[in-house]
């Protein structure tokens, strides 16, 4: 997975979150030294009731109005920080499961497990395995050691969002199918 070059400048992440997050499913995320394949990812935009950038710029989500192709960090339910990724202007891609590849021994020992299925499967996870926090939001991913890489190409999948009250339906969940490395399984295709 090292050596190879970020997958997109930052300019190619200025477009919708929801353009955005299913081209993502298959790159590798690197974060100082641990990461893995992404897995799973969720999108939100401006006028998504869900968002945090429903309501405009404020403090808390200063980030998501900044430059594309940076981190936003926030906590959620007081415990767990999330990692997202900034698109266009309020548009923001949540990172919600990876297939652990690098950095497994410290991932392991920042989650007090060795399970690699419950190391990074949900956001709250991952941020913890990654050992995200709040001096990340703003970072650029465009480092080395910060950044999104090339992977292998990925068959891709569409649900309604999980972990929400608002707008769940919204078919804006995407995934890499067949991979055990996911927060919740994905509804079954209605023929």
């Amino acid at each position: 997975m090292k050596g190879q070059a970020n997958i997109h400048p930052a300019h190619w992440f200025d477009r919708s979150a929801s353009t955005v997050a299913p081209e993502l499913i298959g790159a590798v995320l690197m974060v100082r030294g641990c990461g893995g394949i992404v897995t799973e990812t969720e999108a939100y935009e401006p006028d998504d009731p869900a968002s945090h950038s429903v309501r405009g710029p404020g403090k808390r989500n200063a980030a998501m109005f900044g430059p594309p192709g940076r981190a936003y960090v926030y906590r959620s339910y007081g415990i767990h920080w999330c990692l997202n990724v900034v698109c266009a202007p309020g548009h923001a891609v949540l990172l919600r499961a990876l297939a652990p590849g690098l950095g497994l021994g410290e991932m392991a020992a920042r989650r007090g497990t060795d399970s690699p299925r419950l190391l990074t499967t949900g956001p709250g996870r991952l941020g913890q395995a990654l050992g995200i926090g709040l001096q990340d939001n703003h970072a650029a991913f465009d480092r080395p050691d910060f950044g999104f890489y090339a992977g292998e190409p990925a068959e891709v999948i569409a649900g309604p969002r999980i972990g929400i009250t608002r707008a769940a339906d919204w078919p804006w969940r995407f995934g890499l199918k067949g991979s055990a490395f996911l927060s919740r399984a994905f509804p079954a295709a209605r023929a």
